[in-house]
């Protein structure tokens, strides 16, 4: 049982060191690597607990509103710029049938 929480704590020491390697400076609040390094080389177990924490806290507020996995992305209907660009090109066409067909009267909007 001891060997296999000593390979645990390993293992987790060096997940977190390969993760503040590749973290950037958003997710170590501006701390630098070397620092980080120290801290879990120094303080091992409580080091890499600390560091998945605040990682995680700082993923999740760059992250914006979670959504779940499964759920779907807004219908086009519901998004602005969807619709905006709906009526320019709705728009465009009249324009062109107007120029095609000047004695043809216009739809009313």
């Amino acid at each position: 049982m001891r060997n296999l929480l000593a390979l645990a704590a390993v293992a987790l020491i060096v997940y977190t060191i390969f993760d503040v390697l590749r973290s950037d400076e958003a997710e170590r609040f501006g701390v630098h690597k070397l620092i980080w390094l120290a801290f879990i080389v120094v303080l091992p177990v409580i080091g890499s607990v600390a560091w998945l924490v605040l990682r995680q806290m700082a993923r999740s507020r760059s992250a914006g509103p979670a959504r779940s996995p499964g759920a779907a992305a807004p219908a086009p209907d519901d998004d602005p710029e969807f619709l905006w660009r709906l009526e320019q090109q709705r728009r465009r066409a009249d324009r062109e049938q107007s120029r095609e067909h000047p004695d043809e009267p216009r739809p009313e909007s």
